[in-house]
């Protein structure tokens, strides 16, 4: 009798505020969104890391007048290298030919190109690329080369792109859980108040801190929960209707998003949502009914 009672007063009491319920509710399921897609986006950052990381290659670009014997000591310098995995020397046909192929878009550009201006070089990948400086220090300086570049500078700039969206989305998610707080406490204010008279008897008959605050907390357990639903098929139809169809070319750079780590969020929203939404209807209670 008790669980019925309950529960229709949640039902009640949804309805009499449905107003101030649909504002904490679309709050509370942008506030998730984002902070889904944040998280989403430090997995898929960690992920493109992983994916870029493992194939990033040093370049090591030769002078216009190297000599075989300039050539060949580089290359045994290279290859009595601890450090040195793999190993591609590259001329300049080749080097071209990839060329073309990269700027394939652009005819005109490459036409003012010959195989002549671009360097001879070798593409070297480490078995750790965090010690790109320690191989740096083996072969610079040897005769014949003009310049080396580690590919890993350059995706750290990407890199550190992607992290400041992550800490961007971050602050905009806790502002947003914030404004949720704030209205799941002042929707549950106005239910209580609108109440006070049916609490007061309550606790004049001796019921219980927990039967007369079930209802306000279960109120906003509710609206959380829904609230995390519509989040997380925001996250989803965003992932299937953005990444995975119209921005789908992105998959070039970024790495697919798996359809595993959207399930995750579901879970991960609905407790969040849940237990924010409990314990900021716990907390106004017990300050504004004094129970």
């Amino acid at each position: 009798m008790r669980v019925k009672y309950v529960l229709n007063e949640v039902l009640v009491g949804l309805w009499r505020n449905v107003t101030m319920t649909v504002a904490m509710i679309i709050t509370m399921s942008v506030s998730l969104t984002m902070l889904g897609a944040s998280v989403l986006m430090y997995m898929q950052v960690d992920q493109m890391k992983d994916f870029y990381y493992d194939k990033i290659e040093v370049s090591v670009f030769l002078t216009e007048d190297v000599s075989e014997a300039q050539k060949s000591a580089i290359n045994q310098t290279i290859d009595s290298s601890p450090l040195v995995e793999t190993k591609t020397h590259e001329t300049k046909e080749q080097a071209f030919e990839r060329f073309k192929l990269l700027w394939k878009d652009s005819p005109d550009f490459v036409n003012s190109i010959s195989p002549e201006s671009l360097p001879e070089s070798y593409r070297v990948k480490l078995t750790n690329p965090e010690k790109y400086s320690e191989f740096a220090t083996q072969i610079e300086g040897l005769p014949g080369i003009r310049q080396i570049i580690d590919q890993r500078t350059l995706l750290d700039k990407v890199f550190n792109i992607f992290n400041s969206i992550q800490v961007m989305s971050l602050v905009v998610a806790a502002v947003m859980a914030f404004a949720a707080l704030l209205l799941v406490g002042n929707t549950i204010q106005v239910a209580a108040y609108s109440k006070r008279r049916e609490v007061a008897v309550m606790k004049l008959v001796g019921a219980s801190n927990w039967f007369i605050q079930a209802p306000f907390v279960l109120e906003a357990v509710v609206a959380g929960l829904v609230g995390s639903i519509l989040g997380f098929i925001a996250l989803f139809v965003g992932k299937v209707v953005l990444l995975d169809n119209k921005l789908q070319a992105l998959t070039t750079i970024l790495t697919p998003i798996p359809d595993g780590n959207v399930w995750l969020m579901f879970p991960l929203l609905a407790g969040v949502g849940a237990l924010v939404s409990a314990v900021t209807a716990w907390v106004t209670l017990r300050f504004y009914l004094k129970v």
